[in-house]
């Protein structure tokens, strides 16, 4: 009779294992999360909010939410090849680079991640005029790897980076309209 749970129970575990793969295999090779605010001031205040990793660090969601992440910064102070490396427990271990800026509407970057798995996506923020404020967007894109494939059949991911985005972007509001 136990024999016969424990197989039973078995079974039904690599049937579940086997259905998340299968699900995993189906979804899609590229991923883009975006999510955007209204921000009660001009573009030229936001900016450099942005294209300064310093400044940026200040209110990025995933700098704030890891108090012991250890990072360095290079390059120039804002713009183009400004990078700042990083560890840390929660936020992983990686680099963001500036890597192109359209002052004051839009700031590109890479961030490359080594841990907790390789990734290398692309990190877009515009800044838009709208009526007598600014619409700013994050976006983030990339590959997905078949174990970002995986999480994504078990985590909601979008909703997950998006939860981040939208805390980041109130925080800039915050500091962009109290500035």
């Amino acid at each position: 009779m136990l024999k016969t749970i424990l197989l039973v129970t078995l079974g039904l575990l690599l049937l579940a294992i086997a259905a998340v793969l299968l699900l995993a295999v189906r979804q899609p090779d590229t991923f883009r999360v975006q999510r955007s605010t209204l921000v009660a001031a001009p573009a030229d205040r936001i900016f450099p909010l942005i294209a300064d990793l310093r400044q940026m660090n200040s209110w990025n969601p995933f700098v704030k939410r890891d108090p012991q992440v250890k990072g360095s910064y290079s390059g120039p102070g804002a713009g183009p090849g400004a990078t700042y490396v990083f560890e840390g427990k929660q936020a992983g271990s990686g680099s963001l680079r500036v890597t192109d800026t359209a002052v004051p509407t839009r700031v590109a970057m890479k961030l490359d991640m080594s841990s907790p798995m390789a990734a290398h996506n692309d990190v877009l923020f515009t800044l838009a005029p709208e009526g007598g404020a600014t619409r700013v967007s994050w976006t983030m894109q990339g590959h997905s790897p078949f174990l970002g494939k995986v999480m994504g059949v078990v985590f909601n991911m979008d909703k997950m980076v998006g939860g981040a985005f939208e805390e980041g972007l109130a925080e800039l509001k915050l500091r962009a309209e109290g500035a």
